[in-house]
């Protein structure tokens, strides 16, 4: 929790709260329905939270913007997210209908109305979105062939809407397409704990 602290500062009381409150839900949680890896529990606010709070530095989404986490699992990032930002809305969907139910759990739990945790493949998803956001999930030409129906053409954000991931290792294979849009930022500059090192916010925008 000091991580988040010492990086977002200026918190309100219930945002501290909220993302006290993830401690122990998620433990309690993974012990019934894994959806993080049982060695990496205990770094959770680091590796998890604070790793999905990258979106946040890189961009302080509008009021009412419309957001989509696709492939959350148990509700990274867009838990951590929808926290962050109570005046957006998030759907979070996943293909694996028990992590879908964690997500949901801890988003109940914490009272976090403006998170919408749903059962549901990428491909079926039918819904407009300023940005889809990431943690992970798959090659991004691949991601951003399922996703790109999903971007709204209303502009509202200061950054062009579009797809914002979170990514490890080399970039250069995967982002060779988008070579001449894409921006990758590494999440070292940010954030100076060791584990960010080779970590990256892969930004790609989306215009219709």
């Amino acid at each position: 929790m000091q991580s988040i602290l010492k990086y977002f500062p200026n918190l309100t009381e219930r945002q501290k709260e909220q993302f006290a409150a993830l401690n122990e839900l998620y433990h309690d949680w993974n012990q019934k329905i894994n959806v993080i890896s049982r060695k990496d529990i205990d770094n959770l606010y680091e590796h998890h939270i604070l790793h999905s709070l990258a979106i946040a530095k890189a961009i302080r989404f509008k009021e009412g913007s419309n957001i989509l986490d696709f492939g959350t699992g148990g509700g990274f990032p867009g838990v951590p997210l929808a926290i962050m930002f109570p005046e957006c809305n998030f759907k979070l969907i996943d293909g694996t209908g028990k992590k879908i139910r964690v997500a949901q759990e801890v988003a109940n739990a914490i009272g976090l109305e403006n998170c919408h945790p749903t059962h549901l493949r990428g491909e079926d998803e039918k819904g407009e979105y300023d940005f889809v956001v990431s943690r992970a999930v798959m090659q991004l030409p691949d991601l951003m062939k399922i996703i790109r129906k999903n971007i709204s053409k209303k502009q509202q954000n200061a950054m062009i809407n579009g797809l914002i991931c979170l990514k490890g290792g080399d970039m250069q294979a995967e982002t060779a397409q988008f070579k001449n849009i894409v921006e990758i930022t590494d999440i070292s500059t940010w954030f100076e704990e060791e584990w960010f090192v080779g970590k990256q916010l892969v930004y790609v925008p989306i215009v219709k």
